[in-house]
This record gives C-alpha cells, sequence and structure tokens, in this order.
C-alpha cells in the first residue's frame, strides 16, 4: 500500500510557522485585536513569496486550501491588507533569527563557502512595456548571498543598490557564514570561494578571489600569489563549487521571482533577504 502523501505546500507551511513561533512574539502589540497571532501572519507571508504570489491572490489561496490553513491554526482566511500590514512589521532582525534557528538544527561543517550576487527587478512592468515609455531600469535592488558547498543552503546575506562592487558586503558574508565553516581545533579550514566581483581591501589571506587584472597586469606580490592559489584551484576542481551559489540563486528567481514589489524603499531592500529565507525553508 502506497503511504498517503503529503503537499509541499502543507511543509513549508508546517516549517515557516515552526520558526516563527520560535522567533516572533505571539502579538505585535499587547492591544492588537488578537484575531490571528503574528507567526500565523507571517507564516503566510512567507508562503505568499514562495508561491509568488500579490497579496490579494494569497487571500484566495487560502480560501481554496483547506489543509495549509489547518496546518496555520488560522481560525480564518486573513484579508490581504493584513498579510500587507504584517509584513511591514517584520524587520531584517526577525529573517536573521529565523535563519539561525533553521541552520543550528543541522549540523553544517563547509570545507568552502561560495559568495555571489544577483539583481532583482525593481517593479513588474515588461520590457516591453519599459521600451514603449522610453524608461528603462538604471537600478536594481541586488541580494548579495553565501552558500555553502555541500549543504546548499544560505548561510550569510545581504541586500544593496546595485550596480556596485561586491566587495564592500565580504566582511559582513563571511564574519556572519565562519560559524558554518570548518574548523581544526581552533584553527580555520575553510576557504571562501567568490568571483572577482569581490575583489578589493577587504579580502583576506586563504580568500579564493580572483584579483582583477588593472592594466592587464599583476604587480603586487600578495596578488600575483592569489591569482597562482585561483589558478591551482581551477584546476583541482576547488574553485568550480562557486557555482553552488548560481544554482541557489537560479532556484530564487526561477520559484519566486525576479522582481521586486513594494514600493517603499526600506521594505524593497527586505524582499531579497525573505527570498533568501524562503529558499531555506524550501530545502
Amino acid at each position: 500500500m502506497n503511504e498517503k502523501r503529503e503537499s509541499r505546500y502543507v511543509r513549508v507551511a508546517r516549517l515557516a510557522y515552526h520558526l516563527a513561533r520560535q522567533t516572533l512574539p505571539q502579538y505585535s502589540h499587547p492591544k492588537s485585536p488578537h484575531h490571528f497571532t503574528l507567526p500565523q501572519l507571517a507564516a503566510c507571508v512567507f508562503l505568499m513569496f514562495y508561491l509568488d504570489l500579490s497579496y490579494r491572490d494569497m487571500e484566495e489561496w487560502l480560501l481554496a486550501t483547506d489543509k495549509v490553513c489547518q496546518e496555520l491554526d488560522l481560525p480564518r482566511v486573513p484579508d490581504h491588507t493584513t498579510l500587507q500590514r504584517t509584513y511591514k512589521k517584520l524587520r531584517m532582525t526577525d529573517f536573521e533569527r529565523m535563519k539561525t534557528v533553521l541552520l543550528e538544527k543541522i549540523e553544517l561543517e563547509e570545507e568552502a563557502i561560495a559568495a555571489d550576487s544577483t539583481g532583482f527587478t525593481p517593479g513588474q512592468a515588461s520590457l516591453y512595456y519599459q521600451t514603449r515609455r522610453g524608461q528603462l531600469y538604471e537600478a536594481w535592488l541586488k541580494g548579495v548571498y553565501a552558500v555553502g558547498v555541500v549543504s546548499q543552503f544560505i548561510l550569510a546575506w545581504r541586500s544593496a543598490q546595485g550596480p556596485g562592487s561586491d566587495a564592500p558586503y565580504l566582511n559582513g558574508l563571511r564574519r556572519d557564514a565562519r560559524r558554518y565553516g570548518k574548523y581544526t581545533g581552533r584553527r580555520k579550514a575553510w576557504v571562501m570561494l567568490a568571483d572577482a566581483g569581490f575583489d578589493g581591501q577587504t579580502v583576506q589571506e586563504g580568500d579564493l578571489i580572483p584579483p582583477i587584472r588593472r592594466g592587464g597586469n599583476l604587480r603586487n606580490q600578495q596578488r600575483k600569489a592569489r591569482a597562482d592559489l585561483v589558478s591551482a584551484a581551477r584546476l583541482d576542481g576547488l574553485f568550480g563549487q562557486r557555482w553552488k551559489s548560481e544554482t541557489a540563486m537560479s532556484v530564487i528567481k526561477r520559484k519566486f521571482g525576479d522582481t521586486i514589489r513594494s514600493r517603499l524603499a526600506r521594505l524593497q531592500h527586505r524582499e531579497p533577504i525573505v527570498k533568501g529565507l524562503v529558499y531555506n525553508i524550501h530545502l
């Protein structure tokens, strides 16, 4: 007899609700109506990003999905304006705590962590409409991610305005991801892999980041030594593991969308982070 199958939407809803209950207060304010708890509404918001739906479409989707509503203990389906207000109440620190709780349940010990960035369109207007109007997007929102090459979980993230160099975000990614790297005693035994876009003064010894050849030649001895290390890593296949970050970003943009729906700048900068969290929940 075949075992009863469970929808992946139910599994995602269960995990999102579990993380929200562990990291968020029960209610956003003591005098709130208390029709729904904040973890219930936050889980609905994460599902909305997972399904790449609008607030109105998410309300309709919940109306048609009894099992997810049961999993979230919803007394009734929240209005789309309630979901919109919930997203505004969530903070970057909330997403960071949820990521930490999720990754702490997994014993990660990465020998290599790959960093890369990707751009998200700051609107949902089609390229055809932009061309006809004569106003193409000149900037975009950028998600910068550090990905474990074995687990393929996103270990650290940053959100920024593009275009621009990725070098300013290297230290922050390294600091947040180092707890998931491999250590021999107290000695670091993992490397950071990234493309030349991260080359700058923040590069440390052991980072496998190709130096930018300004003028065609490398004159600094340290940069020459790093170029030799990267060349050796290419030959033995280690540097090729950097493409795991490309895989993670491809999944994010294909499944959860490559556009930014929010209009306010502070809300726009949250979306690459939320997409990274939803990606980890999806795994």
